[in-house]
């Protein structure tokens, strides 16, 4: 039997924790340069704002949000400029050493719902690397939401979501700009239902139909080329490459179309009070060919939490999954095909969005508990192996399986013989992804421009686009006959994210005037060309938004200070100046 999972740390140290980040935070929010100010013995430094995102190639429009953020800022005294950097050095700088003042990115969790807040904003993972709260935020009171929302049903549950939703528009430790739509361009000679597969889900290359005998292979072409270089499903730096690792790791349930479905667990049971019983399915197996069994899941509970396997004093938890993997309190193992997990007091249906997580290999993941080898980089602290390898060749048990990798050129997977969806009925699954991958194999090939992406579809080199071109090609698309434009609705969000670790973004005041020099709606027509929805919450695409928090033409609670993408310069300045803010002889804003 498997030793069972750690328990979390327990509400009093998580309380005792948060004390030390705000007592920390209050200690960097200018009080000690207010203090000398009005003693005078020091003047106030102007406001120097660094705005970080991805280069264009990385992401069509992140840096051009950025570059306008950085224009409305400077038109309220703020000197603001942009830093592009590429994403691995991004994310590094962000999401593990925090260092940062602001950042222009795109959250990369497509299945967002209420629960998915918990590791966004909780302060018990203020100081941890990754996309749980990379803000360093910390409340009490938006803490105790997010539990309350963990363990109650029904109305009390939807209040509870409600009032963090307004909280966290008030306190705006990031603010969210808007849900772009997904672009793609796709030629259906050769495999057809590509308006069908919704692009930020794994299992829509599932459902596509083959209309040409003789093709074998799935030709995709993308411009991301981290899924030629990096296939580690616990990585912050996801995104395109979760779909691909999302066909290669199998969850217990898999999510699809906003349903649950049993995966590699043929069925769970309630067997008592907050303890749930997975049975795993016959014969299930990885790549590599060893036995997927019972042990591998309850090693990937442990590992999910710390993948250390609590060799060290600091754990090392995944940058990804956070919140869902603290939902289960102990994993054991009965019997190889039978899992129980056992949960705290949250409800069953939060508790089971912990089944859809990737369930690791244990005789591979088990050798990447060490320290990384990585010369010359400052990795921060609490990271191991498993938080920094390529993960190439990955072992997976998914319905597709490594072939091969060539950096900045191609990926090559191959349909899993051995997947369940192969040698088994599945009436209980949709019929539309029961039968599996209807190719041999996929092959995606790396690009450098949107434009190249669409001539290899154009000229028949390859089927689809995978998803992300900007509004640069949709002329390019609609003029070429052999080309159907797909366009999506994204369930992610772009968003601008403040570091209130530091001075003067831990001044919630300041982070909602910052807020106020953002007009969404320019944005929208700007830099998405109207393929983007403008949002003021991050649920806004789910039955969980709040009508005073749906968008109707402005932001209710941080209103745009001007007017079709103008800032009020005058306005602008008095709002800062209200706020106890100066401005010096230059029209520059002051730090206090």
């Amino acid at each position: 039997m498997t030793p069972p999972v750690d328990r979390p740390s327990t509400t009093a140290t998580r309380r005792a924790v948060l004390a030390g980040v705000a007592g920390s935070m209050a200690a960097t929010s200018g009080c000690v340069s207010r203090l000398r100010t009005v003693m005078g013995r020091e003047r106030p430094d102007p406001v120097t704002v660094t705005i970080k995102t991805v280069p264009a190639d990385d992401d069509p429009y992140a840096l051009l949000i950025a570059r306008q953020l950085s224009e409305w800022l400077r038109a309220a005294g703020i000197n603001a400029n942009v830093l592009p950097m590429a994403s691995e050095e991004l994310l590094r700088q962000v999401l593990v050493n925090h260092e940062y003042d602001l950042f222009v990115g795109r959250y990369p969790d497509s299945t967002l719902d209420a629960d998915s807040l918990y590791s966004l904003l909780h302060s018990q993972f203020a100081t941890e690397p990754g996309w749980q709260n990379p803000f360093g935020y910390a409340n009490l009171s938006v803490d105790d939401l997010l539990a309350r929302q963990r363990t109650t049903d029904g109305d009390e549950r939807r209040q509870a979501v409600a009032d963090l939703q307004s909280t966290v528009a008030r306190e705006n430790p990031f603010t969210v700009l808007a849900f772009p739509d997904v672009i793609r361009a796709a030629r259906n000679d050769r495999y057809s239902r590509f308006g069908t597969a919704r692009s930020d889900e794994a299992l829509g290359m599932l459902q596509l139909h083959r209309v040409d005998d003789d093709a074998d292979a799935l030709r995709v072409t993308t411009t991301d080329e981290r899924v030629t270089s990096t296939l580690n499903p616990l990585l912050a730096s996801v995104g395109r490459v979760g779909t691909v690792t999302d066909l290669i790791y199998d969850p217990l349930v898999r999510r699809y179309r906003g349903e649950r479905y049993p995966w590699l667990a043929e069925s769970t049971t309630w067997v008592e009070d907050g303890v749930l019983e997975a049975t795993l399915r016959p014969d299930l197996s990885f790549h590599d060919g060893e036995a997927l069994t019972a042990d591998d899941v309850v090693f990937s509970y442990r590992f999910l939490r710390d993948t250390a396997s609590g060799e060290r004093n600091q754990a090392a938890p995944t940058m990804r999954f956070r919140g869902r993997s603290t939902l289960v309190e102990s994993a054991t193992a009965p019997d190889r095909r039978t899992v129980r997990l056992a949960f705290g007091e949250e409800t069953d249906s939060v508790a089971k969005r912990a089944l859809t997580v990737p369930i690791l290999p244990r005789h591979v993941w088990t050798e990447r508990t060490g320290e990384p080898r990585v010369g010359g980089l400052d990795l921060g602290g609490g990271t191991t192996e498993a938080l920094v390898t390529a993960n190439i060749p990955p072992v997976g048990s998914g319905p597709l399986a490594f072939v091969s990798a060539t950096r900045n050129d191609r990926l090559v997977l191959e349909r899993f013989a051995d997947h369940f969806l192969e040698t088994a009925d599945t009436p209980e699954l949709p019929d539309a992804v029961a039968d599996g991958a209807a190719f041999e194999e996929l092959v995606m090939k790396h690009v450098g421009s949107d434009s190249s992406a669409v001539d290899l579809v154009d000229s028949g080199d390859a089927d689809l686009t995978l998803a992300g071109l900007g509004p640069g090609v949709l002329r390019r698309i609609g003029q070429a006959e052999e080309l159907d434009l797909l366009v999506d609705r994204s369930q992610s969000f772009y968003f601008l994210g403040f570091n209130t670790r530091r001075a003067p973004y831990a001044n919630p005041r300041f982070r909602q005037l910052i807020a106020q020099l953002v007009d969404r709606r320019h944005l929208v027509q700007s830099v998405f060309s109207t393929f983007a929805a403008p949002a003021i919450s991050p649920l806004a695409r789910t039955d969980w938004v709040t009508d005073d928090l749906a968008w109707r033409g402005r932001d209710p609670i941080t209103p745009f200070i001007g007017a079709a993408g103008e800032v009020d310069e005058a306005q602008a300045r008095a709002a800062f100046r209200e706020a106890g803010y100066q401005y010096d002889d230059q029209g520059r804003l002051l730090g206090v």
